[in-house]
């Protein structure tokens, strides 16, 4: 498994804690979502905050599902989103919607697909939480852990109408100009979703700020993930 680095991280610069070259290398991150909109929900503040601070990273993005238009979304986001901050590489798998659970065969090997296309290996891997009632995200996460068994894997959250948020165990600070962006991103990027209810800055800034409250963000706001396993390097 890719071990979690805190030894710099976590210290100020006064007790020796100023990040060296290497410790700001470049990184490989794996985002994977069932969905065009999954990503940018659970994870769009932890990569512009990521990103922001290590140039030159890769981001390979992976939406399993995307009929219709939702293609042309799907592809859009993720250029918008980290324009400027990353490389990235776009892989739209084209699976049937909400059928994920019940193709595993089909999905597994999209999946696998997919790893054999990375020249490198992931430093971190963002794909669904494992609990997640719906079916295409609980069906993408256990792949993920299947195919990626020795990697840094953190599982975002989507709030939905099954009332599945649970206790995360990992917290990435936001601040509000990163909190901002996030939500007139999502505005912008996803006609296809502004008819559901739940699909407005409410709800994305809700979970933001109770989860900010959680971790005792400076700005108030906070993304939070599932962190199953985590290997330190202290």
């Amino acid at each position: 498994m890719v071990p979690l680095r805190l030894s710099a991280l976590d210290l100020p610069e006064s007790a020796g804690g100023s990040l060296t070259e290497s410790e700001r290398r470049p990184l490989r991150i794996l985002c994977i979502g069932a969905h065009p909109d999954d990503i940018e929900i659970g994870a769009a503040g932890a990569l512009l905050t990521l990103l922001s601070e290590r140039p030159g990273c890769t981001v390979d993005w992976v939406v399993a599902t995307s009929p219709g238009a939702r293609e042309q979304e799907a592809r859009a986001s993720a250029h918008a989103l980290l324009a400027g901050l990353a490389d990235v590489e776009v892989h739209l798998l084209r699976l049937r919607e909400s059928y994920l659970d019940g193709s595993g065969v089909v999905v597994k090997e999209a999946m696998q697909g997919v790893r054999d296309a990375l020249n490198d290996a992931p430093d971190l891997i963002l794909t669904h939480h494992r609990d997640d009632r719906h079916q295409d995200h609980r069906a993408l996460s256990d792949i993920t852990w299947n195919l990626w068994r020795d990697h840094l894997v953190l599982e975002y959250e989507v709030p939905k109408w099954d009332g599945d948020l649970s206790q995360p165990s990992v917290y990435v600070p936001l601040s509000e100009a990163v909190v901002e962006r996030k939500l007139a991103h999502l505005r912008a990027h996803f006609a296809s979703q502004r008819g559901k209810d739940w699909f407005d800055d409410d709800t994305f800034k809700g979970l933001m700020r109770l989860r900010g409250m959680e971790c005792r963000s400076p700005s108030r706001y906070a993304e939070a993930f599932h962190g199953r396993k985590v290997v330190l390097a202290l």
